[in-house]
């Protein structure tokens, strides 16, 4: 059996045409607004770190401007669908189509390419292109901007390096590769059995090794009594990557897809307590760029009927389920990350629910 695909005609040409015309209009305006207002906001750390005009726009801007349109890119699918939509049904263009002959179902075919066309540009924003202009946008800041001076790590660090081993490093400076305290402990049948204690060490970021002048040794016996021993010149081998210690979610969002699926292995073989996070992370990444379908499902059935209020009410109940989307995506995110429910269906379930209401609302749409 063979699928067949409705012909591309003037109409189609049109409501695609206005379709994406209104998102790509409502999402430069927005950028502009918010380049203006971080430049306002930025200046004085421009202007005295002495950044150069060049850096400015090429490496803060460019890769700044990427994350803010996948950020605000199912927002603006959905006002962008609802405003031209709605005003078309106020004009009774919508009647007029579906006097013609025309179903319901075939006006949505150029709304679905729009949605297509906006959800592969979002899905290669989001697994290739801003990641790696995170990292440039971050540099960059680093170097020019005093609140980012410094790379960011937890004062508290506790990493399960393999399975019941963990290691807690208190005090890490990224800029002398030092800690004030690290320790390494080691549990069998849910008891500490060893650990090793070790103050003002040192980190070599090429070797994983870390070094200390003077260490303690503890071992525990089965019925928990405590041996333990003062050494000298502790050199250890830690199976922990200097970025891992770096805040998780900030170490995630600045990796290629093939980077975190990398990532996100190598933890899961070490038993790491940060799966979860970075297993959101990866859902996430596919989820709210093919939401666009599901907003734009839901953005036609609502205002292709014409209605007292006009396009007012339609941009206003639309912009409340938009908004309302969002808030259930963060909310299941957290519970993803708690382990209230499995992760991939925590992360993929607000679209499922707004699958559900964009079907409800197709099949109450004016036929």
């Amino acid at each position: 059996m063979k699928l067949k695909f409705p012909g591309f005609k003037i109409l189609d040409r049109y409501i695609l045409g206005r379709f994406l015309g209104t998102y790509v209009f409502a999402i430069a305006m927005i950028i502009i607004v918010v380049v203006i207002f971080d430049y306002a906001e930025r200046i004085d750390d421009f202007a005295a770190s002495h950044a150069p005009v060049s850096g400015i726009i090429f490496d803060y801007y460019l890769n700044f401007i990427p994350f803010f349109i996948n950020q605000f890119s199912g927002l603006f699918t959905f006002i962008a669908v609802i405003f031209f939509t709605s005003k078309m049904a106020y004009q009774t263009e919508i009647v007029a189509m579906l006097s013609g002959g025309m179903s319901f179902r075939r006006l949505m075919w150029p709304y679905f390419l729009g949605a297509a066309a906006i959800s592969t540009v979002s899905l290669v924003l989001s697994l290739w292109i801003i990641p790696v202009s995170q990292r440039d946008c971050v540099a960059f800041e680093q170097q020019y901007i005093k609140k980012r001076r410094s790379l960011q790590y937890d004062r508290h660090i506790y990493r399960q390096i393999e399975p019941g081993v963990f290691a807690y490093i208190r005090g890490y400076s990224g800029t002398t590769a030092t800690a004030s305290f690290l320790a390494l402990e080691r549990y069998e049948n849910g008891s500490m059995s060893a650990s090793l204690e070790a103050s003002d060490v040192s980190f070599d970021a090429e070797t994983r090794r870390w070094k200390a002048n003077r260490y303690t040794q503890r071992s525990f016996d089965s019925l928990q009594r405590e041996t333990f021993s003062q050494q000298r010149n502790l050199d250890t081998l830690i199976n922990l990557d200097v970025t891992e210690m770096g805040r998780i979610n900030e170490l995630i969002k600045a990796m290629r897809i093939d980077e975190l699926n990398d990532f996100l292995e190598q933890q899961r073989n070490k038993g790491s307590d940060s799966v979860r996070i970075i297993e959101v992370e990866h859902h996430a990444r596919y989820a709210y760029p093919l939401s666009a379908f599901v907003l734009t499902l839901i953005g036609v059935s609502l205002s292709s009927r014409k209605v007292r209020g006009g396009t007012g009410l339609h941009i206003g109940v639309g912009i409340t389920l938009c908004f309302s989307y969002i808030l259930f995506n963060r909310i299941f995110e957290e519970f993803a990350k708690s382990g209230s429910l499995p992760t991939g269906l925590a992360v993929w379930l607000p679209n499922i629910i707004y699958l559900f209401i964009g079907i409800y609302l197709y099949i109450k749409a004016p036929k």
